[in-house]
């Protein structure tokens, strides 16, 4: 079940210290996250219990399985939860490794249906970070077209610039068969190539074979193996240990730029937001109210620049605030004058009819002014509608400005939102009024105009675009 993990647990070798757990069928169920540091003295620290330090890794391996049992049960259940372990030992050198758990293909158990994607997701999550090392570990009996671990690895590391092969178990292989074109990485070439290591068997284990007497056996193979002894000094598990520092270094060597980059990056936005915060201190309460009448008084000065104007920090790309409620003034609203349907026609069959109304049965000698004001109030209160609209768009876009101007206080979402509310429901408020004022504004002008050389000028489309040459194009202002 052990065949696709990009782990260490089939080179415990690395570590010459025996205390990961082994045994058939799925033994990781969490990932553990293990830390070697070269120190004079030897002993293991574990993150959930940093006070106490062990001697013994007998415990060691012990706690491990004390850990995962107590997050994952004892019925073979998984858990993505890490367990964070630091070794410090004079025998290792510095590296980092996460050992993750194995696919398994059959749930057994209190294991899921899908365990199979639940423990993939579990790797992806580890060995898709571009920073990390993938140890894809293969046995030499497989076909390693069919290897898990490098089909996984082929995923997030396509070109195979982060991926080392392991190839294990070459002591096992059928007679006559060996390892060598995938060992020359001729086979399936990765850029960090492949080494070969020999373990212990789980039966050396129970047989309390120690690491150090597993590494001269595993010397002794490759230097006497015909297909492996030319590259002996490139294969077995004090190789792989030295690769794997060396790799991990350049590694982080390479990615260094760009992560100081991005740290840099990152240190300027809290910076950034820090300093919004900077009037915000807990152990005095009376900053807050400053700091809010600060907030809302900046808000106000915003507010009046955009509909105002400001030379301060112009938008160059598009209209804004006051500009865009001066379009609507006259540009859109002449507009909709224009697309008022006037028939001369019919307009100028009724002023004749109000003429000959008015005059009766006399002849008049001069045309009444009557007759005109009788017409033009009845185009007058035409222009409620267009009005109204005129209205409406520029109460939209003063919602619009607080909206703009609120963005400041994306930091505090209950104070954004509570002063868009409030000055809202104010501008609704208005809203409403004038609304009450257009009718009344109509009948002020019906009830009051000058007659101005009717007799030259008729009351069209026409009429009104002679008054607003320059505005008015015949198109819908954008």
């Amino acid at each position: 079940s052990s065949l696709a993990k990009a782990t260490v647990r089939d080179v415990h070798g690395i570590e010459t210290l025996d205390f990961l757990p082994r045994g058939s069928g799925i033994v990781t169920r969490r990932p553990l996250i293990l830390q070697l540091i070269f120190s004079k003295t030897e002993y293991a620290e574990f993150l959930h219990c940093k006070s106490k330090k062990f001697t013994d890794f007998d415990e060691v391996r012990q706690e491990i399985e004390a850990e995962t049992d107590r997050v994952t049960g004892t019925n073979k259940g998984i858990s993505p939860v890490p367990i964070n372990l630091r070794v410090y030992s004079p025998h290792v050198l510095n590296l980092t490794l996460i050992d993750l758990p194995g696919i398994t293909k059959v749930p057994v158990g209190d294991q899921p249906a899908d365990i199979e994607y639940q423990i993939k997701d579990m790797i992806l999550q580890f060995i898709s970070r571009e920073s990390s090392l993938i140890l894809a570990v293969t046995p030499a009996n497989m076909d390693l077209a069919n290897s898990d671990a490098l089909k996984l690895a082929k995923e997030v590391d396509p070109q195979g610039l982060r991926t080392i092969g392991v190839i294990t178990k070459l002591d096992l292989m059928d007679e006559g068969t060996d390892a060598r074109d995938v060992l020359e990485n001729k086979l399936l070439p990765l850029r960090r190539g492949y080494i070969g290591v020999v373990n212990r068997s789980q039966k050396d284990i129970e047989g309390k074979k120690d690491i150090r007497a597993a590494l001269a056996a595993e010397r002794k193979f490759f230097l006497s193996h015909p297909a492996y002894r030319h590259m002996a000094d490139r294969m077995g598990t004090p190789h792989l240990q030295k690769t794997l520092n060396q790799q991990l270094t350049n590694h982080i060597r390479e990615s260094l730029p760009a992560l100081r980059s991005k740290l840099q990056s990152q240190l300027l936005s809290l910076e950034k937001e820090v300093e919004e915060y900077k009037n915000f201190r807990p152990d005095d309460p009376t900053r807050k109210t400053k700091a809010l009448l600060q907030m809302v008084q900046q808000f106000g000065v915003d507010f009046e620049k955009r509909i105002e104007g400001s030379g301060d920090q112009v938008d160059t790309l598009e209209l804004s605030g006051g500009a865009r409620i001066n379009r609507i003034f006259h540009e859109r609203f002449p507009f909709e004058l224009v697309k008022m349907e006037f028939d001369e026609k019919d307009l100028r069959r009724e002023i004749s009819y109000a003429i000959k109304n008015i005059h009766g049965v006399r002849t008049g000698l001069f045309t009444p002014d009557l007759a005109f004001e009788a017409i033009v109030k009845k185009q007058v209160v035409k222009l409620k509608e267009p009005c109204l609209k005129c209205v409406d768009l520029v109460i939209q876009e003063l919602i619009n400005t607080v909206r703009q101007c609120t963005s400041k206080l994306s930091s505090y979402p209950r104070l954004r939102e509570e002063t868009e509310r409030i000055v809202t429901t104010y501008i609704r408020e208005r809203e409403g009024r004038t609304k009450d004022q257009v009718p009344a504004l109509c009948l002020c002008v019906s009830s009051n105009f000058r007659v101005a050389h009717f007799g030259v000028c008729s009351v069209t489309g026409d009429s009104i675009q002679q008054h607003y040459p320059s505005s008015i194009s015949g198109r819908e202002p954008s």
